[in-house]
């Protein structure tokens, strides 16, 4: 194998660097059936995950960068990254807890988004345990990180099952009240990472309703039915074929980027999130988790103007995100699922993402 990381075309070599004085690398997980996921360290990222397709062709299905330097530099910080302390946005990057005023980055328009200037993305991960088909991945927050209080411990558990799913489990402790949002952003293209466009992809959700945002992706409060709008995809829908309808939460955001509430029958079960097909490959990703949403994300702010892994360019909508997780601005409406961490808890969260043809 050399210096080649399995069938994915990365090189081991690229993903070895010193950064903030920790060593990065890249880890492969194999399974029997020949399917494969590159993790590195730097972020927790998911660099590549290689499944078949109809015809038994290995196909990279989400984006991503070819070295650490790439993705030290990139315009798009978050490709296969988790998210925290807490993921989405806080409005106006402002929240308080216990009494005390807690006052965070704003790092998208006016608002704190995925954990801030350097959230858990960008950071060096240790590594605590690697096996064939998995990898244990541990980060101490310290209080007062990015403007979080408390001393936080994160450990990321990805394991390639024998069945090809991804599965990603998290767990965090903590010293002091804090809040805590993590998911992992993987940017999906099924048809293979550098394709165009996930326009015809097929995408079904189990979620009635999803939260309307305003003009900043902060959700108004209530959930709204997405029955009889372009968000219903309680039935399967290729995800371009109403993303240009004219519809004021479309427009906000150049398409989806929305918070759908899972069809729960009770709180924290581990049920389904719903499933993407690509007609082109055959690959059906099927998604489950314990959280109480997802965020749909259409890739609208993708521009193709670098050049990422294999020489592909990635334009505008030519990856989906499915970032399981709470909800957006949850510590700032009282009527959303708790963000709230306390000193004498554990939390504990579970997704996975399985292949099939």
């Amino acid at each position: 194998m050399g210096n080649l990381c399995g069938q994915s075309g990365l090189l081991f070599d690229a993903f070895v660097k010193t950064v903030d004085g920790k060593q990065t690398g890249l880890y492969v997980l194999t399974n029997p059936s020949g399917s494969e996921v590159a993790v590195t360290n730097y972020g927790a990222i998911i660099a590549s995950i290689l499944v078949p397709d109809k015809k038994g062709k290995m196909v990279d299905v989400v984006l991503g960068h070819s070295s650490i330097d790439d993705y030290l530099s990139s315009p798009e910080p978050y490709f296969g990254a988790v998210c925290g302390r807490v993921a989405n946005r806080i409005a106006k990057g402002r929240f308080t807890l216990e009494g005390k005023e807690y006052r965070l980055a704003v790092n998208n328009g006016p608002n704190a988004l995925h954990g801030g200037i350097k959230g858990f993305n960008a950071v060096v991960w240790d590594v605590k345990k690697v096996t064939e088909n998995s990898i244990e991945l541990f980060y101490l927050s310290p209080d007062g990180e990015e403007g979080y209080p408390g001393n936080l411990s994160v450990t990321v558990t990805y394991t390639l099952t024998d069945d090809n799913a991804l599965e990603i489990t998290y767990e965090a402790a903590t010293d002091k009240a804090t809040i805590l949002n993590l998911t992992n952003h993987s940017f999906f293209n099924l048809s293979g990472e550098g394709d165009p466009s996930v326009g015809d992809h097929l995408l079904t959700l189990n979620a009635d309703t999803y939260l309307p945002t305003d003009e900043t992706a902060i959700p108004y409060g209530p959930a709204e039915p997405v029955k009889g709008t372009p968000m219903d995809f309680t039935e399967a829908h290729p995800i371009g074929s109403r993303i240009d309808d004219d519809f004021q939460q479309l427009h906000f955001g150049k398409g989806y980027d929305h918070t759908y509430l899972l069809n729960k029958v009770e709180e924290g079960e581990y049920s389904r999130v719903g499933s993407c097909y690509s007609p082109k490959t055959g690959i059906t990703m099927e998604m489950y988790t314990t959280e109480p949403g997802v965020q749909l994300y259409s890739g609208n702010w993708l521009s193709g103007s670098y050049i990422a892994k294999n020489g592909n360019r990635y334009p505008e909508r030519s990856a989906v995100c499915f970032e399981m997780q709470h909800f957006p601005d949850s510590i700032n409406q009282p009527g959303y699922p708790s963000v709230v961490l306390q000193p004498n808890q554990i939390f504990k969260s579970r997704s996975s993402y399985k292949f099939s043809v």
